[in-house]
């Protein structure tokens, strides 16, 4: 069984990500670029408010994937995303927070928790890293937004730790996915940046590569997949998508791949 599964509904294509569906009460999802109103260069299933597109395009998008995927937009969740390490818990007074208006996301974070069931966790990619993480014994979900900043920052491991804090789950009972985002094949990076991960991550040689002077090679899905190790989780508990955004950015939308000005594809989870 493939850790994704490709579907097309609705006009619409989409990943389910059958590594969590298959082992947790879950619905699991990653949107791709297809079936949407949205204009070039957001065509055209761009699911952010937040990067220029039609507002209205969006929102046409937004309820789409919604009605597709049977996950109510009242109930969908969405945070700032400030390319940080902040960890919020949410909960059904949280619902629509980001939905309607970029300004009303939960302010000042990257990723979100919840125990509650029909609760939709949703961020916005392209070409950074969705984390999604499960706890199929005590039922609690976590869904991060790892750039490179975020993961030098280890934003997966914050993740974990905030659901052990809150809902007293165990590392070792956690199942994570790690979807499609840039691979190394397409991710150079200058001296500061290698710098930073240089400072920060003791697998820093297991992640950066030299590039020519004073650049680098990062594999921003491997980082994040190290840091989930060092969070306790069981090598087995881990899947990854494996595909680079950059290099199928038919099927996604990569900001590398056009320059910064693209549309943004979801990741999507829910406890049912």
């Amino acid at each position: 069984m493939p850790s994704l599964v490709r579907e097309k509904k609705d006009n619409i294509i989409y990943w389910r990500v059958a590594f969590l569906e298959k082992r947790a009460p879950v619905k699991a999802v990653f949107s791709g670029r297809s079936g949407g109103s949205s204009r070039p260069p957001y065509a055209s299933l761009n699911l952010g408010l937040h990067v220029g597109d039609d507002p209205a395009a969006v929102m046409f998008n937004r309820r789409l994937v919604a009605e597709s995927l049977n996950l109510p937009l009242q109930n969908w969740v969405i945070g700032e995303q400030v390319h940080a390490n902040r960890v919020a818990r949410v909960g059904y007074q949280h619902a629509g927070r980001g939905v309607f208006e970029p300004a009303t996301a939960v302010n000042g974070v990257d990723a979100l928790v919840t125990a509650e069931p029909q609760l939709v966790l949703v961020a916005f990619y392209a070409d950074c890293v969705p984390l999604y993480l499960v706890d199929p014994r005590r039922r609690v979900i976590g869904l991060a937004h790892a750039g490179w900043k975020g993961s030098v920052l280890r934003i997966g491991s914050r993740v974990v730790n905030r659901m052990v804090k809150e809902f007293n789950c165990q590392p070792a009972d956690l199942l994570a996915f790690i979807g499609p985002a840039v691979g190394s094949c397409c991710y150079q990076v200058d001296n500061r940046v290698g710098q930073a991960v240089k400072n920060n991550l003791p697998w820093a040689e297991k992640v950066l590569t030299s590039d020519g002077p004073h650049h680098f090679r990062l594999d921003l899905p491997h980082t994040n997949y190290l840091d989930l190790l060092a969070a306790g989780l069981q090598p087995e508990h881990i899947g990854l998508a494996s595909i680079c955004t950059c290099c199928h950015a038919d099927s996604f939308f990569s900001y590398r791949a056009a320059a910064g000005v693209t549309g943004r594809q979801a990741a999507i989870l829910s406890l049912e």
